[in-house]
């Protein structure tokens, strides 16, 4: 590779983002989104009620590809994570800046704690970043150049929006921005409208499935605005969010960035992403968005500011400096990767920072035992009753659970009304009597005439996560058929 991309990707490699990723990509287990990406890719459609078909093909492909294998399934996040990486050195390039600049906002990337925490999982935030990164990069270059290169940003864009809806915000901001602070005369020109058609049309089998469904996607952004997600959080959470999401030693190089793109002369042909980051922040507060919906931003903030920072490391007393710019880097990998990498034994997690920090790591912990309590409740029914049994789960990820680690088990299969599982129908008629995980007892009594408790989940080592001392009840002498009772049971959060 020729030219300042070689070092840059050499660099890259160097810092071992893809390498270490997929190191500790086995240490704890599979997260309950990961159990439900594997079902959906059984069940591949055009889109699903809770996001487009992306994710889940990935899965299906790296089952085909892996076997059952944790850290396969993961291999596709381990590499769009390097790609953010690289796309950030490249967008540092884009603004002027020369190698050190492009090195600077590739470590701050790939060392920043929402692509540690995203990079080592299946999970459509990390495809979602570098959907952003991709789209950033080629609109910086197409704002610069014009042409065909608004082509390329619609296919980035179209091929996004088959993962996540988010990507449409930022063309929708950055389109505004363009109009507010220019450069208008892009506009006018076909390019950017064929772009923007492309995505369109690449994005169109998901909108058509979704208008075929009723726009389930609109009842889960209000559910989620509500703090209905186990990552949802209060709306004015996501102003001080923004202040730690990368890393908090990393705010003033990104801030630099903001600074530059909105007022620094050199980089006014891209102002429009500095009105972008402003419009995107009220609007994802304005609709209770989660806060880390802008995550996708980041590296090219960083990327902004990157060059201003190295030429202050470089003057005066320049060992000091560079020394304090290598130690914040240092620091803040360090710190990152120890909340947001499987690093510590999981019996060390609970009552630890990283539990109380770090969402996903306790949603990697205890499926297995998980499926094991189920079945030894299976074997406590009569041999009539067991025949016909089913398991109903209040959530996808316990019904992900039973799908992948029940059939080894000798578990009926599992069914829950929780978003696409929901979709896939409800027990058959035969199933008299199921064994119910999850739901409060109260509830159950609307459904089944009889509940006898069973058992309690216990994950093994005293860790407060979502599943952690949920109740498991066998349920017989059902109120209605299930049929009838499925559109009380189906939950869109």
């Amino acid at each position: 590779m020729r030219g300042p991309q070689g070092p840059l990707v050499q660099r890259q490699q160097r810092l071992g983002l893809r390498p270490g990723l997929l190191a500790t990509a086995g240490r704890y287990g599979y997260h309950r989104d990961e159990l439900y990406f594997l079902r959906a890719g059984r069940e591949l459609a055009f889109g699903y009620v809770d996001q487009p078909p992306l994710t889940p093909l990935l899965a299906r492909v790296a089952t085909v590809l892996f076997g059952d294998s944790l850290v396969g399934l993961r291999v596709a996040s381990a590499i769009a994570a390097a790609l953010v990486v690289v796309c950030a050195g490249l967008l540092a390039r884009e603004f002027g800046g020369g190698r050190g600049a492009q090195l600077l906002a590739a470590a701050a990337t790939g060392t920043s704690s929402y692509l540690l925490a995203v990079g080592h999982l299946l999970s459509t935030t990390t495809f979602d970043v570098l959907a952003w990164s991709l789209v950033s990069w080629l609109a910086v270059r197409a704002l610069r150049d014009g042409g065909a290169t608004w082509l390329l940003v619609g296919l980035a864009a179209g091929i996004g929006l088959q993962n996540k809806v988010l990507p449409a915000f930022l063309v929708g901001a950055l389109l505004i921005g363009v109009l507010v602070a220019g450069p208008r005369e892009v506009l006018r020109t076909p390019w950017p409208w064929l772009g923007g058609l492309l995505a369109l049309l690449i994005w169109t089998p998901f909108l058509v499935w979704e208008a075929r469904h009723g726009w389930p996607m609109l009842q889960l952004s209000s559910a989620i605005a509500d703090g209905s997600s186990g990552t949802s959080a209060s709306r004015w959470i996501l102003v001080p969010y923004q202040l730690v999401i990368v890393s908090p030693l990393f705010v003033p190089i990104w801030g630099i960035g903001l600074w530059r793109l909105a007022r620094d002369p050199a980089l006014r042909r891209w102002r429009a992403f500095a009105v972008a980051w402003i419009l995107l922040l009220v609007l994802f507060v304005a609709t209770g968005g989660k806060p880390y919906y802008m995550v996708g931003l980041y590296p090219l903030l960083l990327a902004a500011g990157a060059g201003p920072v190295v030429d202050w490391a470089a003057r005066g007393a320049q060992r000091v400096r560079r020394g304090v710019l290598v130690a914040a880097v240092a620091l803040a990998a360090a710190v990152s990767a120890l909340l947001f990498l499987p690093l510590m034994p999981a019996t060390a997690l609970p009552g630890s920072p990283i539990a109380a920090i770090d969402y996903d790591a306790g949603e990697q912990i205890g499926w297995p035992g998980f499926a094991a309590t189920l079945a030894r409740a299976a074997d406590t029914l009569p041999p009539a009753e067991r025949a016909t049994a089913v398991v109903l789960t209040a959530n996808y990820g316990e019904a992900g659970a039973v799908d992948h680690y029940g059939p080894a088990l000798g578990l009926p299969p599992a069914y829950s009304g929780h978003n696409s599982y929901g979709e896939w129908g409800p027990p058959p008629a035969s199933a008299t009597v199921a064994i119910v995980v999850g739901y409060r007892p109260g509830v159950l009594s609307r459904w089944c005439g009889s509940v006898e408790p069973v058992a309690r989940i216990d994950n093994g080592i005293g860790l407060d996560n979502d599943e952690q001392g949920a109740p498991v009840v066998v349920c017989r002498d059902l109120t209605a058929s299930w049929a009838q009772l499925w559109p009380q049971i189906r939950r869109i959060g």
